[in-house]
């Protein structure tokens, strides 16, 4: 007998209630009032990203608590076992309140890493923490990247030597979102470093306070620091934070890459919605050559909105998205990058220039952020590969 899930206007309204109870409805500002920021990545300092962070989390927490924060997830878990289709439902309810915004760090905590220990976890773990991460309690950050393993993660060289009944961790990580505020990081590292590089790798769990840990912000071309390096020396974890069996750890980060790529399908079009509006309260008429910019973004605005309903529609029907989810990263970079050359031709030297003007100078937060998206959460040339070898049938490219 199929489980009796709600009627979908019912529950909707239900969410609308609560979040009524809890945020002012969200409503459109008139152009030149409020904030202009359009910033691909926030330039807070570490106190400020403590604060935003303890912000977010306050809410969640109220989310969760309330029974919809994990709305897809078993109720053993804090969840109500409902299809994504609900789940998509409460977004687009929540989105119309003026809620806190998450950081990238609390996708990643819910949408990647729960999900993995999820699949790969041994039952002390999910116990220890599913359920912490699911209302945010506990906030986990990627130990991927390294400064010659990004696009190729196979090739990671922090090394996990195994000692007693733990591993000591030596190595260095880049470009991590949140890793101030993380309390853990998901570390891929070298356990066998004679096997072939794919077969060679470990995933474990890092105490980000663990001692040898050390934290430093990456400057960036914006003036902020949103990313981190990450030095592991001599860090000591028990067998018990080990995550997936030794050696399996490629699959366990393809477990964290699928997810990550499924979240990027709608980035930048809220700058691309901007854009156009910027167009429209430009003081003089638009030239042809901007009117063909503005329309040209707006289509491909339309069309990276229709791949993300694809995607969204295949995870309601219980499939996996595949190639789609590529597909739709590399539109999100391509629309960042038509944003900021609209916003060039359309201010010229305003852009460059700080006259106070409303909307203007703060455009640069964009035009120097978006070409990091390039890389983050998977580069284009990794998207270009997958729809390659997936959908057109091309032979894969070579493994060492």
């Amino acid at each position: 007998m199929s489980k009796q899930h709600p009627p979908m206007d019912e529950f909707v309204a239900q969410a609308r209630e609560w979040l009524a109870g809890v945020a002012e409805p969200r409503t459109a500002s008139a152009w030149g009032e409020g904030s202009d920021s359009v910033a691909v990545f926030e330039n807070w300092t570490e106190e400020q990203e403590r604060a935003e962070t303890d912000r977010i989390r306050a809410y969640e927490r109220d989310k969760f608590d309330a029974g919809w924060g994990a709305l897809t997830w078993p109720a053993a878990l804090g969840g109500r076992d409902l299809p994504m289709s609900y789940a998509l439902a409460f977004r687009r309810e929540e989105e119309t309140f003026d809620v806190p915004r998450r950081t990238e760090l609390f996708s990643v905590t819910q949408q990647l890493i729960a999900p993995t220990i999820a699949t790969w976890g041994t039952e002390e773990q999910k116990d220890t923490y599913l359920r912490a991460m699911l209302r945010t309690d506990i906030l986990a950050c990627q130990l991927f990247s390294e400064t010659e393993a990004g696009s190729d993660l196979a090739a990671v060289r922090t090394r996990a030597v195994q000692k007693d009944d733990g591993w000591v961790i030596n190595g260095h990580k880049v470009w991590t979102s949140g890793a101030r505020v993380s309390d853990l990081g998901v570390a891929v590292c070298r356990t066998d470093p004679q096997a072939p590089k794919h077969a060679g790798l470990t995933v474990f769990l890092v105490p980000m306070d663990a001692p040898g840990v050390t934290i430093r912000p990456i400057r960036q071309m914006t003036g902020g620091a949103s990313f981190n390096e990450v030095y592991l020396e001599d860090v000591v974890v028990s067998d018990a934070m080990r995550l997936g069996p030794v050696g399996q750890g490629w699959k366990v980060a393809l477990t964290v890459l699928a997810a990550e790529r499924l979240d990027s399908g709608l980035l930048g079009l809220g700058n691309a919605d901007r854009a156009v509006e910027l167009a429209r309260n430009r003081p003089q008429p638009l030239t042809g050559l901007e009117r063909d910019a503005v329309g040209d973004l707006v289509a491909r605005s339309f069309v990276q909105r229709l791949t993300s309903m694809r995607v969204a529609a295949a995870l309601v029907a219980g499939a996996d998205p595949g190639p789609e989810a590529s597909i739709g990263k590399l539109l999100a970079t391509d629309t960042m990058a038509r944003t900021s050359e609209v916003v060039r031709l359309l201010l010229g030297s305003e852009l460059i220039v700080d006259s106070g003007a409303w909307g203007t100078w703060a455009w640069t937060e964009h035009v120097l952020g978006a070409p990091g998206y390039r890389i983050a959460g998977g580069t284009d040339e990794i998207q270009h590969n997958i729809i390659a070898e997936r959908v057109m049938g091309l032979p894969k490219e070579p493994r060492p």
